[in-house]
């Protein structure tokens, strides 16, 4: 699924801690969620000011999701 690559990808590059970085996909009605969870330290990066971050990252996931016909979404998990 490019999807998930894009955002374990972007994440990685994004937090402190790499290695704490974990999504576990959900079937539901609407389609797939991505489940993302960082380490505590690092929420606060992957939501950003405003949430604009996480704003980009649910945008550049739909994309990479349409790339292969899925309907996805993001959930940050605190």
């Amino acid at each position: 699924m490019r999807a998930r690559a894009a955002l374990e990808h972007v994440v990685a590059a994004l937090v402190e801690h790499p290695a704490d970085v974990a999504i576990e996909e959900v079937e539901d009605d609407d389609g797939v969620v991505l489940e993302l969870t960082v380490h505590p330290d690092d929420v606060g990066k992957v939501i950003g000011k405003r949430g604009r971050t996480a704003k980009a990252l649910r945008t550049l996931v739909r994309a990479a999701g349409a790339l292969d016909d899925e309907d996805v979404t993001v959930e940050i998990i605190d």
